[in-house]
């Protein structure tokens, strides 16, 4: 049987740092990507979708150097974001948080920033197979060591005394792997089910009319569809293309949408959620009179297909990993990334960067406590905010936006922008400071390790 120190299963960001950084510390690394067509790449690839790009502060927990990203991936650079409710906006060109970028961020062409990810993992030494698929993985404990035995598509398999699990939200092969070393009574899908721990995501490549088209800014519509964390979105791209899409929850039931008549992209005789290319014609629609829909044309050389594409996104809270027996998840799989901002390439590449160093120098069991300690914070705001508007209607998302609105005219700490903002400001603060102290100690980890039997 073939043998490898190190095997990664997924070849999107997370799988690609954790090879490649394995490779560097010297490990024999094999990733399986299972590949994905798309219309704008040549051969197969991973399943490329993402949405907003990369923030500033972003770059940091990745730990990359933007200079080093090749031509033609950045796509543009941004200056800021509106965030619109039904009636009420407001407008960002800081995030607020520390970064060593010079900007607010910028978008990338998710399908060569793949590539390249994928090419420098190769440079590193890493075996990167696509078009192969891990069908099972079978852990044997009996030994000195654990050693995983995956098998592949079409026949075959491969020994490795390390694995890493990045296959993403659709966690094809991560929910098997774990449920090897729960109880019996209990599995990895109550945690992390893709019906029930995702969102899904539909976008479209839309070329703008020049006088709409807004080339460093990014644009997001709360409370005009509805669902937890379902919004939709405009970024730009290279030219005058711009990502049109948005995300909700999956398998909405719409008898289950109170005052269905205050969400604006909801028309009064639908009989069920609209899928996503009507709720992006409503989008349209709406937030630019006057314009029909010709005047947005679909680029149809961009995209998974015919310049669409559906993708599935993380909207859970993250999960552990069995590192005693040398087990780590990464990325979308572990459920570190997140709908509410619009996915986490930065948690992917950053808990893969982790994973595959521990792994290839045995020291697997820190990486729970590693990945927390580089993450942690991240992670904690994020499920924080996405806790917050869980139950927020369109008239919250308006009355929150004028207060936040009214906090950023103010100069000075959080606190004092609170203050300033008056009662409703101060309310806003103490909710945020509240729900953040509720995870404390690292309570937003909902399976820990102490739930293997391992």
């Amino acid at each position: 049987m073939e043998r490898t120190d190190v095997a990664v299963v997924g070849g999107g960001p997370g799988g690609a740092a954790a090879a490649r950084t394995a490779a560097i510390a010297g490990a024999d690394v094999t990733l399986f990507e299972k590949g994905i067509p798309r219309a704008d790449r040549d051969g197969l690839g991973p399943d490329s979708t993402d949405a907003a790009g990369i923030l500033d502060y972003w770059v940091d927990i990745m730990d990359e150097d933007p200079a080093e990203i090749p031509d033609g991936v950045v796509l543009r650079e941004l200056d800021g974001a509106t965030f619109h409710g039904p009636s009420e906006s407001m407008t960002i060109t800081d995030t607020g948080l520390d970064g060593s970028y010079d900007g607010f961020g910028f978008t990338v062409h998710r399908a060569r920033f793949d590539d390249w990810l994928r090419q420098r993992a190769e440079a590193a030494g890493a075996d990167y197979r696509v078009g192969t698929s891990v069908t099972d993985v079978e852990t044997d404990l009996t030994g000195s060591s654990p050693t995983h035995t995956l098998s592949l598509a079409g026949g075959g398999a491969i020994e490795a005394d390390a694995l890493v699990l990045a296959d993403g939200p659709q966690r094809t092969v991560t929910l098997d792997a774990l449920d090897q070393f729960l109880p019996d009574d209990e599995s990895a899908g109550e945690y992390l089910s893709p019906d029930r721990a995702n969102h899904i995501a539909y976008q479209e490549h839309r070329r703008m009319p020049a006088e709409l088209f807004n080339p460093d800014h990014i644009e997001f519509w709360w409370g005009v569809m509805p669902g937890h964390t379902a919004y939709p979105w405009i970024f730009p791209n290279d030219g005058r293309v711009a990502r049109i899409g948005l995300t909700m929850p999956i398998g909405m039931d719409i008898d289950d949408v109170a005052d269905r008549e205050d969400y604006a992209l909801l028309d009064p005789d639908d009989d069920s959620i609209p899928p996503g290319r009507v709720y992006i014609r409503r989008l349209l629609q709406r937030e630019f009179p006057g314009y029909d829909l010709e005047d947005f044309p679909i680029v149809e050389d961009r995209g998974k297909q015919s310049g669409t594409e559906a993708y599935p996104i993380s909207s859970t809270r993250p999960v552990e990993s069995p590192t005693g027996a040398n087990v780590a998840v990464v990325g979308g799989a572990m459920g570190g990334t997140s709908a509410f901002h619009e996915g986490g390439d930065h948690v992917a590449i950053r808990t893969g960067k982790i994973a595959g160093e521990l792994a290839a120098t045995d020291k697997m069991e820190r990486y729970n406590a590693a990945w927390k300690e580089a993450l942690g914070p991240e992670i904690r705001r994020s499920v924080t905010f996405a806790d917050l508007v869980r139950d927020m209607k369109p008239a919250d998302w308006d009355r929150n936006f004028q207060t936040v609105r009214r906090m950023l005219e103010s100069k000075g700490s959080r606190k004092r922008q609170a203050i300033a903002a008056g009662r409703s400001g101060i309310s806003v603060y103490l909710r945020y400071r509240r729900k953040r102290w509720s995870y404390r100690r690292d309570r937003y980890v909902q399976l820990p390790e102490s739930r293997y039997t391992v």
